[in-house]
């Protein structure tokens, strides 16, 4: 391999790896602006990567689980997109109990292993 095709390769892989993670956390498939999320089909879905599991998530917690459940949420129109912020505050409160309600879940707004599935899979 010569050292132009050689650099050719690396720039590739680098694209790519790049490209991976940002459709990873969400960015390459999120809506980007207003008039894309006006514009966005309702089977295009954001790639939530920020946790992968069940445990319980209440009203007042901060972090990757609640930005999964955000994303989640925001992918199904339970939220905006701008809500997605890692801290389950009021909004993503009566999301959920929205969302569980139409799910025929326990609407108590707490994310619980039922209503993890339901977001992953309903």
């Amino acid at each position: 391999m010569n050292v132009h095709a050689s650099s050719r390769a690396l720039t590739r892989i680098a694209v790519l790896t790049a490209s991976a993670g940002l459709l990873t956390a969400g960015l390459l498939t999120g809506p980007a602006s207003a008039a894309e999320r006006s514009a966005q089909r309702p089977d295009t879905l954001a790639a939530c990567a920020y946790y992968n599991g069940s445990a319980l998530t209440v009203y007042g917690q901060r972090g990757d689980r609640v930005s999964q459940v955000q994303c989640l949420l925001a992918n199904r129109r339970y939220l905006r997109w701008d809500e997605v912020t890692g801290y389950f505050g009021p909004k993503t409160l009566a999301a959920v109990k929205k969302f569980q309600s139409r799910q025929h879940l326990t609407a108590n707004g707490k994310v619980d292993k039922k209503t993890w599935h339901a977001l992953y899979y309903a």
